[in-house]
């Protein structure tokens, strides 16, 4: 099976197990999105996934995004940031059609991106980033902090706030994993009964290759998938999403 066959053989496999998912939680697989996790993946092998009519993907590290940028111009797309985003990287983050930044997790960053975007009169589409499994190694704020954070962001008229985003408890106990998922929805819910200006709280971004399933049940609108469609990367996670490098 060449690469292509693999690609687009995985891609049906993961839809397989959203439709799965879908149904036995009585939910339509139309409300589930499929996104691509392309770190460390060339934009050959993105191309060949975005053909297939999967159209979303999403980086970890800006330099990944510039690299690969002009090799996917030609093809639709929309591309979500889905790293740790310092300071330092906004400008060039917003230079490169940027769709979504899923990982707003506190103001210093929201402020510093919304005096950028009154620069060049911007706007742009964000998540807030819970941490949800309250592992110091994980970024996010606080499931406690969350709301007041979206009330401080969702006063910067640039920043539009369209969802919550988290990553499960890596741990084969799922109940746990379930745990942080029903925190991210318990917010949700929370949220959009406080009716705050400037905030749609439509979009929960939870779930992964190993926990996608858990996730669906609990209420996941975005799952983002990497390494069952891509096959495993040759440089650890910590290469490109180091956990450590907090501001």
């Amino acid at each position: 099976m060449n690469d292509d066959s693999n690609i687009l053989h995985n891609l049906q496999v993961i839809q397989q197990r959203i439709n799965n998912a879908c149904k036995k939680a009585n939910r339509n697989s139309n409300e589930v999105t499929l996104l691509l996790a392309t770190k460390t993946v060339s934009a050959e092998r993105i191309g060949i996934a975005l053909k297939a009519g999967y159209t979303l993907i999403g980086e970890n590290k800006v330099q990944e995004i510039k690299s690969k940028f002009e090799a996917l111009t030609t093809i639709p797309h929309q591309t979500h940031f889905i790293g740790h985003l310092q300071t330092n990287k906004i400008k060039d983050i917003l230079t490169y059609n940027v769709a979504c930044i899923q990982t707003v997790d506190r103001i210093a960053l929201a402020e510093k991106l919304h005096q950028r975007l009154l620069l060049t009169q911007q706007k742009i589409d964000v998540f807030i980033q819970v941490n949800t499994s309250a592992e110091e190694s994980k970024f996010g704020v606080t499931p406690e902090k969350t709301i007041d954070l979206i009330k401080q962001v969702a006063a910067l008229e640039t920043l539009q706030i369209k969802g919550l985003m988290t990553i499960g408890l890596f741990s084969a106990e799922a109940e746990k994993v379930r745990s942080c998922f029903k925190i991210l929805k318990n917010l949700q819910q929370e949220i959009i009964q406080q009716n705050i200006s400037n905030v749609i709280m439509q979009e929960l971004s939870m779930g992964m290759s190993g926990d996608m399933e858990i996730a669906i049940e609990e209420g996941a609108t975005m799952i983002r998938v990497g390494t069952a469609i891509f096959g495993e990367r040759i440089y650890p996670d910590s290469y490109y999403w180091n956990e450590q490098a907090k501001e």
